[in-house]
């Protein structure tokens, strides 16, 4: 047993099943560890098996005989009702290869469902179960190894009851070699052809689980929906999409735009390997619960040549992402039809565009890469983004079940009783071409039938178109007609054509009086029994065009189609016209109408939703440095006739960049200071203000005092050098009031105050300044006396370094 299994075996056996562990000795065990390698064997039987015991199987999807190098594939272990298991344990290895070292396994598991599965432990390259319990399926991802690898062995053990299965051939064991260079582009589908008879019908129902309250990252509020439903079911030599393949431009309009309408124009050209379209609507929003609104679903049939299905639908807003199954095959190896398929699905890119987010603009991918399974750790801004590498939680469940059987079946294996319960009451649900945007009220229950008797008839019912969302996309006629016969007559000879709509009525066949005109349709699906169509393809009628022949009558064009109605919602007006062809030849007017207009009614106004593209990419910042504002918008899709939109189409916010840099600020210099000597050198400054302080890298503030020079008279030396200082200072006091003196007997009106006292000192260290004023107290208002104006005095002060 490999080192990796035997906790696995031991944990199952004690807790699970003590019997069983008392019936193996430890030794035994003991031994059968030591004899098998790491990771390698899966604990066989004790004990004989019955043969051909199938109660179990391995799948890979699609049953593909070859591998692409590192594509992904969906494995999944089931049980058959109304087997079941309580633990497994799944690993792949190298052809060959024991699992005696970790090199021997090839490829790597992709956990899908956290709650079913888990990495073992003591040997990450298994899967076993999170816990023991009752279960029939599980499933998860795996990624086949790189070039050069080989053929790989998927291996898996089943624990049920008290015994743990294992086989080395057979149903727990698939065997998928790698794809050679040559037969590069070749489908990975299964190559056998079907062996069952008859045909099959199955219904598909999607359960959208995507939701805020199970994704809340980044969740789309108003926005999230699953586009339309479309798929087909068809041959193997046709393939709608694969992992590992490059989406078709229909794949690409429904993962990017969530559009059908190239997909199914794609279905429908490979008419001879397609059986039936799937369609089914979009589901705005995309959960709502079962009570409210049921799940979608779309019923189609399959045969021994077209007995594979596949579908997507978008998961919108997003870039690409979608999820849908991909050649699914509902023929057993034993010549019958699967009963009922379940499977968990998560969101796969298609390879068009390479946006991260739900909302991301528009990015395409160039060059376009193949299509593969999102995972957890593709982007950190990924609204699955995990650092730990988690599962992806599951977006969305399709539950395909089989509800009738046709024709004489060949099936190996006898019909158990979920075969004949399943065929005893088929539901018949009709296929829905209504493209998903086009919005009708419900269809009118159908009118009685046209015939009365055996001979066919036919049936009308009505629906009211309520909105067109994309002009580009036609929409189908609110009229249906249905063949029909009388009561008590047979039909059902022509129920099972699938006829296409009625062309358009031909002209009348006269241009005047009573005429005929006819139309004609086609059949787009013969019976699936392979008998004829025996519903009509061509009708007639009579028409009546210019009632009066005579020469006082003028002829008319028939009426052409009417105009759209006038109004988008509420009540409006449509009008349809014809021609005059030819006046009266006896020259008189023609009264007949070329107009005529009638009512029409349209829903309710301001009902119908806006439907918006996704916010654009924001602009740059207004400005290149400090706070600015920054834009994005979104566009309207819908038209606009088609009701008042509130919804913003801009949007604005602020943003900052770095601070803008400051450069340094002073004011102007000062006037230089007095000598700071009396006698001999000296210097003098004169010093200026920083008003603003660079800041974020602004220009750094220059010098901010500058000295220079000065000189007074030379220094006086001797013993009597300061009396005489002294006394040339006072006698210089005197002249100066004596001037004063003169001055204010000649001038007597240029009076000044007194000197005010010296201003604090500009500075603490370094040079300052102090200045001190003498304010003129009377002045002449003679032009004369100019002179007389205030004075101010300078001084150094602090001259101190600092």
């Amino acid at each position: 047993m490999g080192l990796c299994l035997r906790p696995f075996v031991l944990r199952l056996l004690a807790l699970t099943f003590p019997l069983v562990a008392r019936g193996f000795p430890d030794e035994t065990l003991e031994k059968a560890a030591k004899s098998e390698g790491y990771c390698s064997r899966i604990l066989r039987a004790q004990g004989t098996r019955r043969e051909g015991y199938n109660e179990f199987s391995l799948r890979v999807e699609g049953d593909p005989e070859f591998y692409k190098p590192g594509n992904s594939y969906r494995v999944t272990l089931s049980a058959a009702t109304p087997a079941y298991f309580r633990g497994f344990t799944l690993i792949a290895l190298k052809e060959g290869k024991e699992g005696d070292k970790e090199d021997d396994h090839a490829g790597t598991f992709q956990i899908i469902d956290e709650e079913e599965t888990q990495f073992m432990s003591n040997c990450p390259v298994a899967v076993t179960e999170s816990t023991p319990r009752r279960r029939t399926r599980i499933q998860v991802f795996w990624t086949a190894p790189p070039t050069g690898t080989g053929c790989v062995i998927l291996k898996a053990s089943i624990v049920q009851k008290r015994i743990i299965y294992f086989q080395d051939e057979g149903s727990l064991t698939k065997k998928i070699c790698e794809q050679d260079s040559a037969s590069e582009g070749v489908t990975d589908k299964p190559i056998l052809d079907c062996c069952a008879c008859g045909t099959a019908k199955y219904r598909l129902t999607f359960y959208g689980n995507w939701s805020e309250k199970t994704h809340p990252k980044d969740f789309p509020r108003r926005t999230n929906h699953w586009s339309a439903i479309i798929g087909s079911s068809h041959s193997k030599n046709y393939i709608l999409w694969e992992y590992g393949g490059y989406a078709s431009e229909g794949v690409k309009q429904v993962a990017e735009l969530g559009s059908p309408v190239k997909m199914e124009e794609e279905i429908r050209q490979q008419s001879d390997e397609v059986l039936t379209v799937i369609k089914a609507k979009a589901q705005w929003p995309a959960w709502q619960p079962l009570n409210v609104r049921a799940a979608p679903s779309a019923e189609f049939s399959v045969d021994r040549h077209r007995h594979l299905m596949s579908f997507l639908t978008m998961l919108g807003p997003s870039p690409d992402w979608n999820v849908g199954l991909s050649a699914e095959d509902l023929c057993t190896k034993d010549c019958g039809w699967v009963q009922k398929v379940i499977q968990d699905l998560i969101p796969w890119d298609a390879g068009t565009d390479s946006g991260v987010t739900y909302e991301s603009p528009n990015k395409p991918t160039v060059p376009q890469e193949k299509i593969r399974p999102l995972t957890s750790l593709d982007h950190p801004q990924s609204p699955f983004y995990d650092p730990e590498g988690g599962s992806i939680k599951l977006v969305a469940r399709v539950v395909i079940e089989r509800i009738a059987r046709k024709g004489e079946q060949c099936n190996i294996v006898p019909d158990n009783i979920d075969d004949i319960v399943a065929d005893l009451a088929p539901e018949e649900k009709e296929e829905d071409d209504t493209p998903e945007t086009c919005i009708y009220s419900n269809w009118s229950p159908w009118s009685a039938c046209s015939s009365s008797t055996c001979e066919k008839g036919k049936r009308m019912r009505q629906r009211m178109l309520k909105a067109q969302l994309d002009l580009s996309v036609p929409c189908p006629d609110t009229q249906d007609f249905q063949p029909c016969m009388g009561p008590g007559c047979s039909d059902e000879d022509g129920s099972t054509c699938m006829m296409s709509d009625w062309i358009t009525w031909s002209p009348c066949s006269v241009s005047c009086g009573m005429g005929t005109r006819s139309r004609e349709r086609y059949v787009k699906q013969f019976p699936e029994d392979g008998s004829m169509c025996k519903v009509p393809t061509e009708e007639t009628e009579k028409c009546i065009v210019n009632e009066e022949c005579s020469p006082s009558s003028c002829l008319v064009t028939e009426w052409g189609e009417w105009d759209e109605c006038s109004a988008s919602c509420g009540m409006g007006m449509k009008r349809r016209h014809r021609m005059i062809k030819m006046t009266p030849a006896d020259g008189s007017m023609c009264k007949a109408e070329t107009t005529e207009a009638e009512k029409c009614m349209m829903p309710e106004c301001h009902t119908i939703p806006c439907l918006l593209s996704s916010w654009s990419e924001w602009s740059d910042c207004s400005v290149t440095c400090g706070k600015g504002m920054r834009t994005r918008q979104r566009m309207l899709k819908s038209a606009a006739e088609l009701g008042d939109c509130n919804e913003e189409l801009e949007q604005v916010e602020k943003c900052m960049l770095p601070e803008c840099p400051i450069d340094c600020e002073l004011t102007e210099w000062s006037q230089w200071s007095e000598c700071n000597t009396s006698c001999g050198k000296g210097h003098m400054i004169r010093t200026r203000m920083i008003t603003v302080e660079p800041q974020f890298g602004g220009t750094a503030c220059p010098e901010t005092v500058q000295r220079t020079k000065c000189r007074v008279r030379k220094c006086l030396r001797g013993p009597g050098m300061e009396k005489r200082r002294w006394k040339e200072a006072r006698e210089k006091r005197r002249s100066e009031q004596a001037k004063k003196t003169i001055d204010s007997e000649q001038y007597p009106v240029c009076r000044l105050k007194p000197w005010t006292a010296w201003t604090e000192c500009s500075t603490l260290c370094g040079g300052g300044i102090q200045e001190r004023y003498m304010i003129v107290k009377k002045r002449s208002k003679t032009t004369q006396f100019t002179s007389c104006k205030d004075k101010k005095e300078l001084r150094a002060c602090n001259v101190h370094p600092c």
